[in-house]
């Protein structure tokens, strides 16, 4: 018999420290990975010199493929994780301080000719994906440890994105006044990394510190065999519908980040822009999180995304009119980002509702492989976004350090920048239409407590 008790343990409401603590882990990732995101092909191409944005992004993609397959190796780890600090807080509390000297490592690329300014660039960027990985899973995975109460799921993400977005606005609109504080060189960039890279590992001890793990399915007689696992989540239609989508949207938010810089170098002809167009994306993300809970109660997630994704594209509209006009560009990176603010606040707590839906309809619940597999999307989609700007602006003959750039050059840069999101944009909505989680949740919920009841009474520990 499921007692009130019991299903008040698994929706007991989350504090506001937790929420937060839990928040400030993604204000760590976001902090040093959100910024290398938008940066690195810039800083390879225009500081490092020498390296061409076609030879970056080809490093950049591989790197990220590569990087999703480890993800999913650092799923079947964490889910095989036994520790008294817990399956995903072990983690985090273990690769902070490495996070932030693989971090350091990135910027400080000797001058040793181009042969071996790839093979640095190569080994140390592959290093901190690697460690990125190590935390970021896990990290993760612990939303659907902490609880398995579908609107308090939606909390916590709620606060990972604000805090995540809160960093996007510090990092995309201080970067390149640090950068240039220090000298605007590579001595000044990685003064500013080794800043960043503190405060990322003092955030990260804080979520160990302040959060829980709660949710903790019954004990099974054996390990669950990986190719069983995979087997299970490729019969969970729904997570696989997620990562798709999640692909297109982290091409979506690495786009944001990686063009910037040129569209104000090249398109505004002002570089000190780059952190109005951050900001300008990114205000109204953080007050359209504070708005969503309401919204999500009332309509749902998937709902709630698809008017915000709408609102997104019809913040496309100034910048296709004045695409030269820093007023019109603002206005729409406003509308934009306000609306997008819909999708950066549910789709992780979505990823984490296919976890239940994959446990209720296969009885196979691998959280770490269910989210480090969904982790894949993104970065694959983080990939395509950095390998697109550096192959595009390949192909279109720009020169990284010039102020005179050819007109194929403007044409891409425009088009990564206004018209690229929108195709994306128009993707995502198909892909939601056939995502319908959220009216059944409620009965996966309660089926799933009632199998848990049964096991523990046919298996009493």
């Amino acid at each position: 018999m499921i007692t009130h008790k019991k299903v008040k343990k698994h929706q007991s409401k989350i504090t506001l420290k937790e929420n937060l603590g839990y928040g400030l882990g993604d204000f760590a990732s976001n902090l040093v990975y959100a910024s290398i995101s938008a940066f690195i092909t810039y800083f390879y191409t225009d500081i490092v010199g020498g390296i061409s944005a076609g030879i970056i992004g080809t490093i950049m993609f591989f790197s990220r493929l590569l990087d999703g397959f480890t993800d999913i190796g650092m799923g079947i780890i964490t889910d095989k994780t036994k520790s008294k600090r817990g399956k995903a807080r072990s983690w985090i509390f273990w690769l902070a301080l490495p996070f932030a000297l693989s971090t350091i490592l990135v910027f400080t690329v000797p001058d040793i000719g181009l042969l071996g300014k790839i093979i640095y660039i190569v080994v140390t960027y592959n290093l901190f994906n690697l460690i990125y990985t190590g935390i970021n899973v896990p990290y993760g995975v612990l939303n659907s440890l902490i609880t398995r109460h579908q609107f308090s799921r939606s909390m916590l993400n709620i606060y990972r994105m604000a805090c995540a977005v809160i960093s996007t606005i510090l990092v995309t609109g201080l970067t390149i006044p640090i950068t240039n504080l220090f000298g605007g060189n590579q001595r000044g960039w990685i003064i500013t990394y080794v800043f960043y890279s503190v405060i990322s590992m003092l955030a990260f001890y804080i979520t160990f510190k302040t959060t829980k793990e709660r949710v903790r399915p019954p004990k099974r007689k054996k390990d669950i065999p990986l190719r069983q696992g995979f087997k299970a989540l490729f019969r969970n239609k729904y997570w696989v519908i997620l990562v798709m989508f999640l692909v297109v949207s982290f091409i979506l938010i690495g786009l944001a980040g990686a063009i910037n810089v040129y569209y104000a170098n090249v398109i505004l002809k002002d570089s000190s822009l780059v952190g109005v167009l951050g900001v300008a994306l990114n205000i109204p993300q953080l007050l359209g999180l504070f708005l969503m809970p309401k919204l999500i109660a009332h309509v749902g997630k998937r709902n709630t995304m698809i008017i915000g994704i709408i609102i997104s594209i019809l913040g496309s509209i100034p910048m296709i009119i004045e695409p030269t006009s820093i007023a019109f560009i603002v206005i729409g990176l406003l509308v934009r980002g306000f609306g997008f603010a819909s999708v950066v606040g549910s789709q992780f707590a979505m990823l984490a509702d296919t976890i239940e839906y994959g446990e209720w309809k296969t009885g196979i619940r691998t959280e770490g492989l269910t989210y480090s597999a969904g982790s894949f999307g993104t970065k694959v989609g983080n990939g395509l976004a950095i390998a697109i700007v550096g192959w595009i602006l390949s192909l279109t003959h720009y020169t990284g350090g010039s102020s005179h750039q050819p007109d194929t050059a403007v044409a891409g840069i425009c088009f990564m920048f206004i018209y690229l999101p929108i195709i994306l944009s128009f993707i995502q909505i198909i892909l939601l239409l056939f995502y319908k989680i959220d009216k059944i949740y409620p009965r996966i919920i309660n089926d799933l407590l009632k199998r848990h009841e049964k096991l523990k009474v046919k298996n009493p520990s």
